[in-house]
């Protein structure tokens, strides 16, 4: 091998795209270590054989294979699964004759979209929470001021009363205004289901038993370390929301998954929580815009439960997702558990 080859190989190796080369018989010349990790098998083992001998590709791609001309500005092949993942594959003729595949891992693409979409949420949250205490709690604490003095000078006890009303009430605003977007975790261990049950009553208590409610439990979730007051509150906002939509049918189903790549921040086994639901779902001009702040798609919506939940999943370490589906819609809440649950920082702040 020259140098130049060496170094090309190397280069390969830095790709996330699996890189496979094929001569003209359909034998594997050469593959980086993404292509490694897709086909399920080792370059050494792998050189030399047909592509069909050492992985199950699909129908359409051997197909393309089959029948790519000589001279081809290259086929692209969209979204089609091979083993656990779902690909594109960019398949072309070299000017040698070889044939050279790029597999592109859809399920990494939309990760590496959740986790930038995450920051970016986060990101604003900060910004509108900074902004909020400079808008907001400068004019607050004058109508606190004025309350107090109110209060201070007013004979009437029941006018008093009312004063001190609204000082406290200013209070406990100047006090969500300065958790918002950073929410404090008190940390105990927790089991689930009970907070389920807990969201689904209130749920219930709200909108009746117009909604029927299907629990596909796995019985080995462990307990875990987490704020539960915090979690009750996220599964009340999904509930809520899949009610507000209009769902007749809900289902909530938990299963444990092991090493999940979304969870980059702890490394082990997840909880994963899906809510399924079949109403009307959520408008595509919103479903990238989903969990940032101010964005609903409600007159009376505020645009704040599912991005305070979102903040509440990653202060635990974990994260929620949403999946539109043919009919109706599909939130799923990561929760880590092993290796103290979730990170804190030295405050103990999420």
């Amino acid at each position: 091998m020259t140098a130049d080859t060496a170094r090309a190989h190397g280069l390969l190796d830095l790709l996330d795209t699996a890189v496979v080369r094929l001569d003209r018989t359909g034998r594997i010349l050469q593959m980086n270590g993404s292509a490694e990790h897709c086909l399920l098998v080792s370059r050494d083992r792998a050189r030399g054989r047909h592509l069909e001998e050492v992985a199950a590709i699909p129908p359409e791609l051997r197909d393309v294979l089959l029948q790519l001309p000589a001279a081809s500005h290259g086929v692209r092949l969209h979204e089609f699964r091979m083993g656990d993942s779902t690909y594109d594959c960019t398949v072309q003729r070299t000017e040698e004759g070889d044939v050279l595949l790029e597999f592109h891992d859809l399920e990494w693409e939309r990760l590496r979209l959740r986790l930038q979409q995450r920051e970016l949420q986060t990101g604003m949250l900060q910004y509108l929470s900074r902004n909020l205490g400079h808008e907001v709690r400068n004019p607050l604490g004058g109508i606190r001021g004025a309350a107090q003095m109110l209060a201070d000078e007013l004979d009437s006890d029941e006018l008093a009363m009312l004063a001190r009303l609204i000082m406290r009430e200013s209070d406990r605003i100047d006090e969500l205004i300065q958790r918002f977007g950073q929410p404090e975790l008190e940390r105990s261990e927790i089991e689930l289901y009970p907070l389920l049950d807990e969201a689904l009553d209130l749920l219930a208590a709200e909108f009746g038993r117009s909604v029927e409610v299907q629990r596909d439990f796995d019985p080995s979730i462990p307990p875990l370390r987490a704020d539960a007051s915090a979690l009750r509150r996220v599964f009340v906002n999904v509930l809520r929301n899949a009610c507000q939509a209009g769902a007749s049918v809900v289902i909530i189903k938990t299963r444990v998954e092991h090493g999940n790549a979304l969870l980059q921040a702890v490394p082990g086994s997840a909880i994963r929580l899906d809510v399924i639901d079949d109403g009307q779902g959520v408008p595509e001009a919103l479903r990238s815009l989903l969990f940032l702040p101010l964005v609903t798609g409600r007159r009376d919506g505020t645009g704040l439960g599912l991005a305070v939940s979102q903040q509440i999943a990653s202060a635990h370490g974990g994260l929620l997702t949403f999946e539109a589906l043919e009919r109706g819609s599909c939130f799923s809440l990561y929760l880590p558990f092993g290796s103290g649950d979730f990170p804190a920082n030295e405050e103990g702040t999420a």
